[in-house]
């Protein structure tokens, strides 16, 4: 009976040992796990910090980059080019919105756009030698209405229409190459033009 009691014991003892050796484990992987999430939140900081860095950069290199122009370019556009060379004339040294209303004024009939050559006068007050150009003007109007924005985002704030300039384009034949149809090339440029105050006038005599 000793001897079986004996086996017992023995056989108890490394039952024990597992026991505490688990224990152990289980603490380990405990402390593991708070490493990990105590390390994913710095990650994520380090790339919000480097976005933060990168839009600041570009946010100075926008400002750095400010233009003093804005352009609107349109190529072969379906309308005459003597006609939209008279807007041109028309609408140079003009401020955007002032020609855009001039050339509404022009689809009522109630401006008339000057042009050069044997035209007839026309009849009211105000009117000089020169026709309603309806199809080249409303194309105008969308040039300038997209010239305004551009002018918008550039940042300008008193744009005027410095340039203005209407060219032949490309004109492709008609059916069976009797006709050929017009095409026009146009160039929009408003230039932010800030008025300057005159110098103080000083006394070179004395």
């Amino acid at each position: 009976m000793e001897k079986n009691e004996q086996k017992t014991t023995m056989v108890k003892k490394p039952e024990k040992k597992t026991e505490v050796e688990m224990q152990k484990n289980q603490i380990s992987k405990e402390e593991v796990s708070q490493t990990d999430t105590a390390l994913q939140p710095t990650s994520v900081t380090e790339s919000e910090k480097k976005e933060e860095k990168l839009k600041a950069e570009k946010k100075t290199l926008q400002e750095k980059k400010k233009k003093t122009e804005a352009i609107v370019m349109a190529q072969n556009i379906p309308i005459s080019t003597k006609h939209s060379a008279a807007i041109c004339r028309f609408i140079k040294n003009k401020k955007i919105d002032s020609a855009i209303s001039d050339l509404e004024a022009v689809l009522k009939f109630k401006k008339v756009v000057p042009m050069r050559g044997e035209i007839p006068h026309r009849h009211g007050k105000g009117m000089m030698s020169g026709r309603f150009p309806k199809k080249a003007s409303e194309n105008f109007i969308k040039l300038l209405k997209s010239l305004k924005a551009n002018s918008n985002y550039n940042g300008l704030e008193n744009p005027i229409i410095i340039g203005a300039v209407a060219n032949i384009g490309e004109r492709p034949f008609g059916r069976f190459g009797a006709v050929r149809k017009k095409r026009t090339h146009i160039k929009l440029v408003a230039k932010d033009i800030t008025e300057k105050k005159p110098k103080p006038i000083t006394n070179v005599n004395k």
